[in-house]
């Protein structure tokens, strides 16, 4: 097992670019792919395309594109070059930063940060959320408050261990893999470079790093400790 593509995300075409992934075969790929294929797709021609419904003021800035049926609400701020597919849902306060592609029927949840993220189609990010350097698989969740932290205190590349290999993943800055239809529960926090297989669930509150299969339930067990309490009527 290692950074293999096809391990994490099984629904290829769950995506608005058709052949996109051609010729990939590891994680780390898609995020070197995005910088450069926006550039292609929205600067060089100079793109600032709306097919989308604002309600309220959106703030756009630099180069973007959003497809029909999309909904932007009040004060969502967008820092191109970003993609943003048909059907989906921005809400209120959210900022959505460079090099991020957000598939069709997607959702950013109010006052939620998207840097450099790729997400396929049917993924969501509910409220208050940070998503940086990260990759999204198809229906797949992070909960409100979540954190993908995405660098490395000491600033090296960030790399990942899996059957005692050891990948580096060729950027300082990198956040999260998440597998296709898995999700992080509220404030969940990843470490940067975590890889988490499909169809996992990662139950709120929980801290993880490193590399967690398909298929898997990630919780911590907590001993809740009740006593008596006096009555005290609290001052307004």
């Amino acid at each position: 097992m290692s950074v293999e593509l096809n391990y994490y995300f099984e629904h290829l075409d769950a995506f608005p670019f058709e052949g996109w992934f051609d010729g990939m075969t590891q994680t780390f790929e898609i995020l070197e792919k995005v910088k450069p294929f926006l550039n292609k797709l929205l600067v060089e021609p100079d793109i600032h395309e709306m097919r989308g419904e604002a309600k309220g003021e959106v703030h756009f800035h630099g180069n973007y594109y959003v497809g029909e049926g999309t909904v932007i609400y009040d004060d969502v701020t967008v820092i191109g070059p970003v993609y943003i597919g048909k059907n989906c849902e921005i809400m209120a306060g959210a900022v959505i930063r460079p090099g991020t592609i957000i598939s069709d029927n997607c959702n950013v949840g109010h006052g939620s940060e998207v840097k450099r993220t790729v997400m396929f189609s049917g993924a969501k990010i509910a409220s208050l959320a940070f998503s940086g350097d990260s990759v999204i698989g198809k229906s797949s969740r992070l909960g409100s408050g979540v954190i993908t932290a995405n660098r490395r205190f000491d600033q090296k590349n960030a790399a990942i261990k899996i059957d005692g290999v050891k990948t580096d993943l060729k950027d300082s800055f990198f956040g999260l893999i998440l597998g296709d239809s898995s999700r992080l529960g509220a404030n969940c926090v990843s470490q940067p470079g975590t890889h988490i297989g499909p169809y996992t669930w990662v139950f709120p509150l929980t801290n993880v790093r490193g590399f967690i299969p398909r298929e898997k339930r990630v919780y911590n067990e907590e001993r809740i400790v009740m006593t008596d309490n006096e009555i005290v009527e609290l001052k307004p």
